[in-house]
């Protein structure tokens, strides 16, 4: 278990919206000097706590695009039914998220493809597999109206808490 403090928080809460901060900037903003700083970005990036750093690129500047998001519910819900669909979706860079749901679905994928019909053979390809597929309903994004969301820390965790705990890590 991984004890995080007010300032572990704050260092994530930095991080998730400015990735490209200094170490120098980071350790002023969260008033620590920088060995100390980098020392605490060092244990979280070991636990596994920040998994990666990534710049968001925004495809309107220079490219056009479509982004859909696709339900998927499979026929059977065995172990290897999920493995086989679960292996397909990560072979796909088109599919560049993919959640598996509790509920009336099994899968919430995000695809981006250059257009509809992109889309439509990067589907007709997933149903031409024996992956089981019983049905999936396709959502087409007409405007993005928030996107690159920073996790809510604040409302994650209280005010005022001196530590939270993290469970696992790597």
């Amino acid at each position: 278990m991984l004890k995080l403090d007010n300032r572990d928080i704050e260092i994530l809460k930095i991080l998730s919206s400015e990735a490209r901060i200094s170490k120098a900037d980071l350790a002023s903003r969260i008033n620590l000097s920088p060995s100390p700083c980098w020392e605490r970005l060092s244990r979280l990036e070991k636990a596994g706590v920040i998994s990666s750093y990534r710049a968001e690129i925004s495809l309107k500047s220079i490219v056009s695009s479509v982004t859909v998001f696709v339900t998927v519910e499979l026929e059977h819900h065995r172990s290897d039914a999920f493995q086989a669909f679960e292996r397909a979706v990560k072979s796909k860079e088109e599919i560049v998220a993919c959640w598996a749901l509790g509920g009336g679905f099994d899968y919430l994928l995000h695809i981006v493809t250059r257009d509809i019909d992109s889309y439509q053979r990067l589907i007709d390809r997933l149903l031409e597999q024996p992956l089981g597929v019983a049905r999936y309903y396709t959502y087409i994004v007409t405007k993005p109206v928030k996107e690159g969301g920073v996790l809510p820390f604040d409302s994650l965790f209280e005010s005022g808490r001196e530590e939270a705990a993290i469970e696992g890590g790597k």
